[in-house]
């Protein structure tokens, strides 16, 4: 399954402007990435967004927004999903995609 065009559009209106932030096609998607670091990206209809540390991600998940990120049977520990249907407007999606602009940008450049 392709990845959800519209996700895209909508990340891409919020950071057309960031020249550090590239995009690389990744997990059948999309991920970015700042300094060469994964912080997030769409896999099916989903954001996944790396949060860095097991209890951010199980503190997001308890909330009831996020998901595990698991595609293959096993969670990438760190990583959460939040499906489009959470996101409902370009501030909902900044406040998660910021959160892995964070993590990214806290490690050093590849």
């Amino acid at each position: 399954m392709a990845y959800d065009q519209d996700v895209q559009q909508q990340i891409d209106a919020i950071y057309r402007a960031d020249q550090e932030l590239s995009s690389k096609r990744m997990f059948g998607g999309v991920c970015y990435l700042i300094r060469g670091n994964m912080a997030f990206g769409i896999y099916k209809d989903n954001i996944i967004v790396r949060l860095g540390s097991e209890d951010e991600a199980r503190r997001a998940i308890a909330s009831g927004e996020a998901f595990p990120f698991d595609i293959t049977g096993r969670v990438m520990k760190g990583w959460v999903m939040i499906p489009k249907s959470q996101l409902n407007s370009p501030e909902q999606y900044k406040r998660w995609l910021d959160k892995g602009l964070a993590f990214a940008q806290s490690l050093p450049p590849k």
